[in-house]
């Protein structure tokens, strides 16, 4: 290990975390859009590294030095990976396989796989093959290997597995089982720990790793290396300042600690202000530390703050280089990807590799600065309270870091003192249009610049920190007015990761598009079922951004591009929005979405001017809608994690809701017949769903199915948009039900499994009539984001018997979480 990586130990022995009770599965810190969200996962923002929403390292190092003594309060040193065996994205190897079931001794390591075909890893199907190592064998469905490996020695520290498996796997080492995931899969390479008996049995010699994997749905692919993770160790110590407080708020995580005689306060603040389109475009954060003496007395104090290379890449093979430039009143520094391939990446587990990461502050904060591995400026920091180094030629993104030493002009007494950096990435090109690349809306004409737009956040700092303030005071106090201090919080913890996960650009005619991310779901772009479960947070605060998620759909149909007779699923993979990549159309789903959510804009605009804009469009969607909306086929919806379904009896509940919308828009518009007709269809519906989803004492899940139940959240819609469709009988039924139906963190989706939509929790809830049923609702949702297991950005489908997530993270449906907020505004 060379000297710079022996200097370094953070000991975490000492660490003595306040009560804190409120609890973040993962905490914001950066929040631009989809690809610039870096997280700490965790209570303590000095416990582990920072991390992109996908969970992949996103290192941002934070410390203070005090009278020469160095503290550290954010991020944590990087473990060094040594390869032990290769995966074949670092060397190529061979290893035996099958894809028959074999014997039930396979795994072993006296097994005899010697009628086992042989192949070039990695092991997938071809669609996924092609797409990650441009070599290796073809599996169907389920796949088998082993593969013999010879240790010169078996003494390693930790031993882990660098895999990357899709979809279940099971890895025996010497067989002994090493790691079991299943279901689950990974997008990517991932370093995972193996059980505690399989470290004990590598040996010097020959060894023998065994694998399983089943492929359940879309491509299939699997890789297994083996590596040392090394932690830093030295002499000299690097203590943590002490956490003693933590706060979150709409726009900003505060974080405060004991530095010896220094209190620090961090914090990471996202202007995120839904009702300017520049700000929420603006693609920069600002990092604000206070500081004060404890002990009353005067202090040298110095702060560190660097980014990682790994910002500006997808994976840590690819390399960066660094640039320094200073401007009349602040300093840039910012780290690029060498090979720039603009919007050339498209995908779900994915990170941007093209644009710079930048890192700026004003002249008179900045002591010094430089560029080089992080272990190297902490060390010079620690040394001198400066940083010298000056690597800017290109190197792996891993192994380059850029930073900024601190100061605050003089020493530190009792008095705070407050100096501030400023975090952006320019993409240069955000997404491709229906073939045309489009700019981010603060340069959506092409005549800004990063520098600029840096320099105006600057000279913007203390009006858009007022701004934020205002904006952490309202999102707080609707919701606690709406739904009590628990609902609050989660709105709370909801806010930046809801607006986060869009983009908002100009399309070619200037008109704003706000495109949304379908996070660790399959990476769509403007996903109509993405849209629909977030549209309260924007109906609310600034309806011109739902019109911005919706105009890609209405599009989509008007140019002839899309042709089916009802509205599309998406526009793209992200970033690419040229037309449909999901597999399978949600007809009744996505055209029952898009008609209330028009009529909900026209209500929250107070104008008919939307749905007139697209209404040759809407009334093909609502035809469709009279036709198959009822009772509806064996099709896809968003309910169908437990699959598809023929006659769901909520599903119909969104086609009577889309109707009864465009029914009111006809109206407005002056098409009485149309809407005289519409209506009396939509009362004709309503009565016979009553008598077919009638289950006694609730409504079923189907129509065909009694013994079943399921939340009827689309009917939130009835009394919101005052459709005056259901009885109020019907909505008091179900609340009445739900209530006995509740697990430890929430209500089930419906009865066929235990896991849910905590979304659809707050739009069901919404409906109880009296401010305990909808508390007693809430209570579980609340516990499951303070008590989760899984420290991710907040999931919106877990399970409700234990608190872990089933899939997703990062999504932009939480906006969802606003709708009692909504109804109680539009009273």
């Amino acid at each position: 290990m060379n000297r710079c990586l022996s200097f370094l130990l953070l000991s975490l022995t000492s660490f003595s975390l306040f009560a804190q009770t409120f609890r973040p599965p993962a905490t914001p810190l950066v929040t631009i859009d989809p690809y610039t969200s870096v997280w700490s996962f965790g209570d303590a923002l000095n416990a582990s590294v920072t991390k992109h929403w996908t969970g992949k390292p996103h290192p941002m190092d934070g410390l203070i030095r005090v009278d020469g003594k160095t503290y550290r309060f954010m991020g944590a040193p990087s473990p060094v990976f040594k390869i032990i065996i290769s995966t074949a994205k670092q060397a190529k190897y061979q290893a035996s396989y099958t894809t028959e079931k074999p014997a039930a001794d396979w795994y072993k390591a006296d097994f005899s796989d010697a009628g086992w075909k042989k192949g070039d890893a990695p092991f997938g199907t071809k669609d996924r093959n092609d797409a990650m190592v441009k070599t290796g064998t073809v599996f169907p469905k389920e796949v088998w290997y082993r593969r013999e490996f010879t240790l010169t020695t078996a003494d390693f520290e930790k031993p882990t597995l660098n895999i990357f498996h899709d979809d279940d796997v099971q890895v025996y080492i010497n067989g002994i089982p090493a790691f079991d995931c299943s279901p689950c899969y990974t997008g990517d390479y991932e370093f995972k720990p193996i059980g505690a008996s399989a470290k004990k049995v590598l040996k010097k010699g020959k060894n023998i790793l065994a694998a399983y994997c089943k492929n359940g749905a879309g491509p299939g692919y699997i890789d297994i290396g083996l590596s040392d993770e090394i932690m830093l160790k030295g002499a000299q110590v690097i203590q943590p300042a002490k956490q003693i407080a933590f706060e979150m708020k709409a726009t900003q995580t505060i974080y405060t600690f004991q530095a010896g005689p220094i209190q620090l306060k961090a914090r990471f603040v996202a202007p995120l202000i839904l009702k300017d389109l520049h700000l929420i475009s603006r693609p920069v954060n600002y990092v604000v530390y206070d500081v004060e003496s404890t002990d009353k007395q005067a202090h040298e104090v110095e702060i560190l703050n660097a980014i990682s290379g790994l910002w500006a890449v997808n994976d840590n093979s690819q390399q960066v280089t660094g640039k320094r430039e200073a401007r009349d009143d602040f300093f840039l520094l910012s780290l690029t990807n060498t090979e720039q391939k603009v919007l050339g990446r498209k995908g779900d587990d994915v990170r941007i590799d093209w644009g710079r990461a930048f890192l700026s502050a004003p002249h008179r904060f900045v002591k010094s600065s430089g560029f080089g591995p992080s272990e190297e400026l902490i060390e010079m920091f620690a040394k001198s309270g400066a940083v010298t180094a000056n690597q800017q030629t290109a190197a792996n993104a891993d192994t380059r870091s850029m930073a900024y030493v601190l100061a605050f002009g003089n020493k530190i007494g009792p008095e705070s003192k407050s100096i501030h950096a400023i975090i952006g990435y320019d993409d240069v090109y955000s997404v491709q249009y229906f073939g045309q690349n489009l700019r981010p809306w603060w340069n959506k004409e092409g005549d800004k610049t990063i520098e600029r737009e840096l320099a105006d956040a600057e000279r913007d700092f203390d009006k858009v920190m007022k701004q934020c303030e205002a904006t952490d005071e309202m999102i707080y106090q609707d919701a606690l007015k709406a739904g009590g201090k628990q609902y609050a919080e989660l709105c709370v913890l909801a806010y930046r990761q809801a607006i986060s996960a869009h983009k908002l650009v100009a399309d070619p005619s200037g008109m704003p598009l706000f495109l949304s991310k379908e996070n660790f779901s399959n990476g769509s772009i403007g996903t109509v079922d993405i849209t629909y479960p977030s549209a309260p947070l924007f109906l609310l605060y600034n309806p011109t951004l739902l019109k911005g998620m919706m105009e890609p759909i209405f599009y989509y149909s008007e140019s002839g591009k899309w042709t089916k007779p009802f509205a599309a699923h998406d526009v793209g993979t992200y970033p690419l929005a040229n037309g449909q990549t999901y597999g399978e159309d949600m007809p009744v789903e996505e055209s029952g979405n898009m008609l209330t959510l028009t009529y909900a804009i026209c209500k929250a605009e107070n104008n008919i001017e939307f749905a007139k804009k697209h209404w040759k469009t809407l009334s093909v969607w609502a035809n469709y809608l009279k036709k198959e909306g009822f009772d509806p086929a064996n099709q896809l919806c968003t309910d169908d994690f437990a699959g598809h379904l023929a006659r769901n009896a909520n599903l119909s509940i969104k086609a009577i809701m889309g109707l009864a919308s465009y029914a009111k828009m006809a109206g407005q518009l002056g098409e009485t017949r149309e809407a005289t007709e519409v209506n009396a269809l939509v009362k004709d519906f309503a009565k016979k769903w009553m008598e077919l989803a009638d289950s006694g004492d609730h409504y079923a899940l189907t129509f065909d199915n009694k013994d079943s139940w399921s939340q009827k959240y689309n009917l939130v819609w009835d009394e919101l948009l005052q459709l005056n469709v259901f009885p109020k009988t019907v909505a008091e039924k179900e609340i009445k039900y739900y209530l006995t139906k509740q697990k430890p963190f929430g209500l089930p989706l419906d009865s066929r499994k235990t896991y849910t939509k905590s979304d659809w929790i707050v739009w069901t809830a919404t409906l109880a009539k009296n401010q305990s049923d909808f508390e007693a609702l809430i209570k579980p949702v609340y516990k499951y984001a303070m008590e989760t297991p899984d420290r991710i950005p907040l999931s919106d489908w877990h399970e409700t018997m234990n608190g872990k997530s089933v899939g997703f993270r990062a999504r932009s449906v939480v906006g969802g979480y606003w709708m009692k907020v909504l109804g109680e505004k539009w009273k």
